[in-house]
């Protein structure tokens, strides 16, 4: 499932940042804004990351297996 999400991603950032540039056309500071809350957007990617490997985690700890009965 990562392969369908990863090109996800990467369209995202492209938006984002093609957004940016239109804002900058429009002389409104939109790096400004990116450039002061881009830590938050590390933050947002790492949540995502743990959400995503919690998800893809085994149901529960391996619980040992009773005794067969012979």
């Amino acid at each position: 499932m990562a392969k369908r999400k990863d090109p996800l991603v990467w369209g995202l950032v492209l938006v984002v940042i093609g957004a940016i540039f239109i804002l900058e056309n429009f002389n409104i500071d939109a790096w400004d804004f990116a450039w002061r809350f881009w830590p938050a957007i590390l933050i947002v990617w790492g949540a995502s990351k743990l959400i995503e490997g919690l998800k893809n985690r085994p149901e529960g700890p391996d619980k040992p297996q009773p005794p067969s009965a012979h």
